[in-house]
C-alpha cells in the first residue's frame, strides 16, 4: 500500500491536474527557406501554412513528420487592403466561390486539422462569409483558431452557430521582435496563461522569434504550464464527431 502511495505521488508530480495548458501556433510558413527553422521547434509548437506557397507542402509534410500539428493559414482580407497572396478569400466572392477557395486552400496543405485567419479585419467582421467558412469547416470536421486582427471579428458567433469548434488568440509573440519585446510578451504569456488556465499565442516563423523560443521554452514547466498541440486545448471533444448534437467549445 505504501509502494502505491509512494508511485502516486510521483506520478502527480509528473503531470499536475492543476497544469495549465498553453497552445503556441507559428504564423506565415510557406514562403522563406528560413520558415524551416521553425521544425527545429519541439513537436507541440503547432504550424500554420499559407496556401499555394512555394514550400507550403514540403514544410506541412515535414513537418507531419516531425510531429507537429499542422493548421491552414488562411489569407482573408483585411481593412488595410494589403494583398493577400493565393488563396485569399474576399468580400466580393459568392458562397460558392469561398468555399471553393477554401477547399482548394485545404488541398494544398497537406494533414491540416483546422484554420486560422491571415490577416481577415475585414472579412472575420462580415456575417455570411464567415458563415459560409464554418459551414465548410463543419463539414469537414475541422476546427478554427480566430487569429482576433479586429475586436469585431464573426468568427466565434458563426462558430458557435454552428457547432464548429472555435479558440481565440490571446497572445501575439513577436509584433517587436528585439530581445526585450520577446521577453515582454513571453512573461505576458506566461501570466495570462497561470491566470486562465488556457491559452492560445500566434508568433511567426522570423529567426529572432525562433532562437528566442529554442532558448526559453523550457521555463514554461518551472511555471506549471504544459505546451500541447492546439487541438489538444479542447479537452475532451471529439473533432471528428463535432458535427453532432451541440458539440461547441469555444476559448475565449
Amino acid at each position: 500500500m505504501r509502494i502505491q502511495f509512494i508511485i502516486l505521488l510521483c506520478l502527480c508530480s509528473i503531470f499536475p491536474a492543476s497544469a495549465a495548458k498553453l497552445a503556441i501556433i507559428i504564423d506565415d510558413i510557406g514562403y522563406r527557406l528560413t520558415d524551416e527553422a521553425a521544425l527545429t521547434l519541439p513537436q507541440n509548437i503547432t504550424l500554420s501554412v499559407l496556401p499555394h506557397t512555394p514550400l507550403g507542402q514540403k514544410l506541412a509534410n515535414d513537418g507531419h513528420k516531425k510531429g507537429h500539428e499542422i493548421m491552414l493559414h488562411l489569407p482573408m482580407q483585411a481593412l488595410n487592403g494589403k494583398a493577400l497572396g493565393p488563396g485569399g478569400l474576399t468580400n466580393d466572392m459568392s458562397e460558392a466561390q469561398i468555399k471553393q477557395q477554401l477547399q482548394s486552400a485545404f488541398n494544398s496543405i497537406p494533414f491540416a486539422k483546422g484554420a486560422n485567419n491571415h490577416m481577415g479585419s475585414l472579412l472575420t467582421q462580415m456575417d455570411d462569409p464567415m458563415l459560409w467558412v464554418m459551414q465548410s469547416l463543419k463539414q469537414q470536421q475541422l476546427f478554427f483558431v480566430d487569429s482576433v486582427t479586429t475586436k469585431y471579428t464573426k468568427a466565434s458567433d458563426t462558430a458557435n452557430q454552428l457547432g464548429v469548434p472555435l479558440l481565440r488568440r490571446h497572445v501575439f509573440l513577436d509584433n517587436d521582435v528585439s530581445p526585450r519585446g520577446l521577453e515582454k510578451q513571453f512573461k505576458i504569456m506566461i501570466q495570462r496563461t497561470k491566470q486562465q488556465g488556457k491559452l492560445v499565442a500566434i508568433a511567426h516563423p522570423y529567426p529572432e522569434t525562433i532562437r528566442f523560443l529554442r532558448a526559453n521554452l523550457a521555463r514554461l514547466e518551472a511555471n506549471g504550464i504544459v505546451l500541447v498541440k492546439t487541438s489538444q486545448l479542447f479537452d475532451d471533444i471529439n473533432l471528428a464527431t463535432s458535427n453532432q448534437a451541440n458539440p461547441t467549445a469555444t476559448l475565449k
